[in-house]
């Protein structure tokens, strides 16, 4: 019974100690392992391992690729136009053994305020080179690499690789943006009314070439018009020639009859002329033919000059 109650101590100090000599590193991290505080041994790989109980302790440092925010600051850039900045990095613990030697017992809560304030001075150092406008364009993804090279070096003492740097915001102080907005919207509007005013000048150009264009076209149309009707009179006056030489007294004829159709209508209710005037030569003929239209017959002179003696 004695032998039984001995045996169960014992066998409860042999289990802690095994179980105080084992060390799991998993996937996620590596780990160091220290005597009295002195490495005795690096373990980059995941896998069961031993150590000396109570002598050797195990530090673990993660593996995964990390997140650090930069704190936000107040940049001043070559133009004096000054930016407040926040920036974030991504970095991994590429050497444990130098990141203990650097940093001690702090670990990588001491390390990522170390590797913060190297950022914040390369960030300015890089920032304060150029001015606002490009660290506002499209230019930002290449200065955030000059930053990220920049502070490569001195990451590199503590056993961290930085992966990537980023331009989170990159804002006006408040005190400035009033006045950046008003400058922006003078701007803006000084190019709209420069737009308004070369539209005008376009837009009168083009008024300009259409008159121009309706003013020789409408000229063409006159000319050519006049043309025609040039042509159309010669032909008009050859056909009234024509036709006066066939037969000059039904010409008359025709010509009186057109001046009194244009005489006598409606409208024109009173005429003064005189009576034996040329004009009424048709309408005083009792059969409608003027006397050009009715000629003397030959045979009536000889007759009245045989008749004369007799009578006599």
């Amino acid at each position: 019974m004695n032998r039984n109650l001995l045996f169960i101590p014992l066998a409860a100090l042999v289990l802690a100690a095994v179980l105080s000599s084992v060390f799991v590193v998993d996937e996620r991290h590596q780990a160091l392992v220290l005597r009295f505080g002195e490495i005795v041994e690096e373990k980059p790989d995941p896998g069961l391992y031993f150590k000396v109980p109570v002598v050797n302790e195990v530090v673990y440092y993660d593996k995964r690729i990390l997140g650090l925010d930069v704190p936000q600051q107040e940049i001043t850039p070559s133009n004096n136009r000054r930016l407040i900045v926040d920036a974030f990095a991504r970095y991994v613990i590429a050497d444990p053994v130098r990141l203990r030697q650097a940093v001690g017992a702090g670990g990588e809560q001491a390390a990522e305020q170390r590797l913060a304030f190297t950022l914040s001075g390369k960030l300015r150092d890089v920032l304060g080179e150029v001015d606002s406008a490009s660290i506002l364009s499209e230019n930002r993804a290449a200065l955030a690499q000059q930053i990220m090279a920049a502070a490569q070096s001195d990451a590199s003492s503590l056993g961290i690789r930085i992966v990537d740097v980023r331009l989170r915001r990159t804002d006006l102080p408040e005190q400035n943006l009033e006045a950046t907005f008003a400058r922006m919207r003078a701007e803006r509007e000084r190019e709209a009314a420069d737009q308004i005013a070369r539209g005008n000048e376009e837009a009168q150009r083009r008024r300009a070439g259409a008159d121009r264009s309706v003013v020789e076209t409408v000229s063409d149309a006159k000319r050519q018009s006049e043309i025609i009707r040039g042509e159309a009179d010669a032909k008009r006056t050859a056909i009234l020639a024509a036709a006066y030489g066939a037969d000059p007294a039904f010409f008359d004829f025709y010509r009186s009859l057109s001046s009194y159709r244009q005489a006598l209508q409606s409208g024109n209710s009173t005429m003064v002329m005189s009576p034996d005037s040329e004009f009424f030569e048709f309408l005083k003929s009792s059969t409608g033919a003027g006397d050009a239209l009715v000629p003397a017959p030959a045979a009536a002179a000889p007759a009245a000059a045989a008749t004369a003696p007799a009578s006599n």
